[in-house]
């Protein structure tokens, strides 16, 4: 507990900053959209970028693993939508983007560290392989989905057709992209390229927490918690659930291999939902609810798995 505490804790310090200097006016309102574009636009997609260049693709496939991470994630995608409309009362669009708060894993800031404090170093490749796929399928399929909810009876065609400009034109996945080309070309960044990525990289998380911390004082919590609430809960519980369902008892994975996806998708929503909401500008306030209340669950949540996993 005393582990996942240090972990957790930077990041409702940042969050807490960010949103205590806008509170006392120390940051202004008018900078928190140029925060988030710049998170958006620039820090995150070197991130992503990044994390492509690292993965060895050759020795990361293994269906028996990825698969049932992702049917588990999807599915709480679909049933986080209907939550939102059939008793949240959200539109359409707003109630893609609450849905994506319980569809997206934060696999990074809390993944990997405590799986490897759990399981060892060993258990990293496991976790980078499904690491891998996580943001360019799952922001792909968001936006996807967005898309043709958002279509207002129009053709089919042209929902796909302004799908598919939004998805060649985000950020998020060309950073995707092109770190895959160049890992795969087996070519490298020249040395000043490499460094520049590398400062661009580490401007990511302080500057999304401090960005969601600021964007918290423009919502009223009181009206966002009892969506955010129901995310969270589907993103710590249900996720590793069925996750467990399909990996052990169906597929028959070991246990040894088993606990590190399960603990993986146990991880509460990553800080790419509350981009995603302000991507689009839909949800906005009940994914930035989910991501704290998420993680402040996970404590206990975490510990809960860990302790069945055992």
């Amino acid at each position: 507990m005393l582990f996942i505490f240090n972990v957790i804790a930077p990041v409702f310090c940042l969050v807490g900053l960010g949103y205590f200097a806008t509170w006392f006016k120390l940051f202004p309102q008018d900078g928190i959209k140029g925060l988030i574009a710049f998170t958006n636009n620039f820090a995150a997609p070197f991130l992503l970028f990044r994390a492509m260049l690292t993965i060895d693709f050759s020795s990361a496939l293994n269906p028996n693993l990825i698969v049932p991470f992702y049917i588990a994630a999807l599915t709480g995608f679909v049933v986080g939508i209907v939550l939102a409309r059939t008793q949240f009362g959200a539109r359409p669009g707003e109630s893609v983007a609450v849905g994506f708060a319980a569809l997206f894993t934060n696999t990074v800031l809390l993944g990997i560290p405590i799986i490897q404090r759990a399981y060892g170093e060993e258990a990293l490749t496991t976790t980078y392989m499904i690491i891998g796929f996580h943001a360019p399928l799952l922001m792909t399929v968001g936006m996807l989905t967005m898309e043709m909810s958002r279509r207002d009876g129009r053709p089919i065609r042209f929902a796909l057709r302004d799908a598919g400009k939004r998805i060649a034109t985000n950020p998020l996945l060309i950073g995707i992209v092109s770190g895959v080309v160049l890992n795969l070309s087996g070519l490298s960044l020249p040395l000043f390229l490499d460094d520049t990525t590398k400062l661009l990289v580490q401007a990511v998380l302080p500057a999304a927490l401090f960005g969601l911390g600021a964007a918290l004082t423009q919502y009223r919590l009181s009206a966002s918690w009892p969506p955010a609430l129901a995310m969270a809960t589907i993103k710590n519980m249900l996720h590793p659930a069925l996750a467990y369902l399909m990996l052990v008892p169906l597929l028959g994975v070991p246990m040894e291999v088993a606990r590190i996806v399960v603990l993986l998708a146990a991880m509460p929503t990553g800080i790419n939902a509350y981009i995603f909401s302000t991507y689009f500008n839909r949800g906005t306030d009940v994914a930035a609810t989910t991501v704290l209340i998420g993680t402040l669950l996970g404590m206990f949540t975490i510990s809960f798995w860990l302790w069945v996993l055992t």
